[in-house]
């Protein structure tokens, strides 16, 4: 696959909430201890992609991010195929960079910009 889906995001109306959540549901092990309370998501062994599970800051949405080498062009397109972009290219400090856009039926996907994340 040239661009793998690398992480997933789920932006719940309280973060922690939300983590204590999937943590009892999924028995993932979340850890949301950084200034951010962003509880991210351990892959789980040899198959499955880390997450993120965050909350309190506006609409609540689960997102997927794609690993691209260009977030700037790969925006372009994305936007010259009817998306409306939503954020960045932006430096996530201590993270990756990343970039989003709504798709033409209003999906928010992700990207992330190759070697950051």
């Amino acid at each position: 696959m040239p661009h793998p889906v690398i992480h997933f995001e789920v932006h719940g109306s309280d973060a922690k909430k939300s983590q204590e959540f999937y943590a009892s549901v999924f028995g993932w092990d979340i850890d949301a201890n950084n200034p951010l309370n962003y509880g991210m998501v351990a892959k789980g062994g040899d198959t499955g992609i880390t997450g993120g599970i965050t909350g309190g800051k506006g609409a609540t949405m689960a997102t997927f991010y794609v690993e691209v080498e260009d977030l700037e062009a790969t925006l372009q397109l994305a936007e010259s195929k009817g998306a409306k972009r939503m954020m960045g290219p932006e430096a996530i400090e201590g993270g990756p960079t990343i970039a989003m856009f709504a798709d033409p039926d209003g999906n928010v996907i992700g990207l992330t910009k190759a070697d950051t994340m």
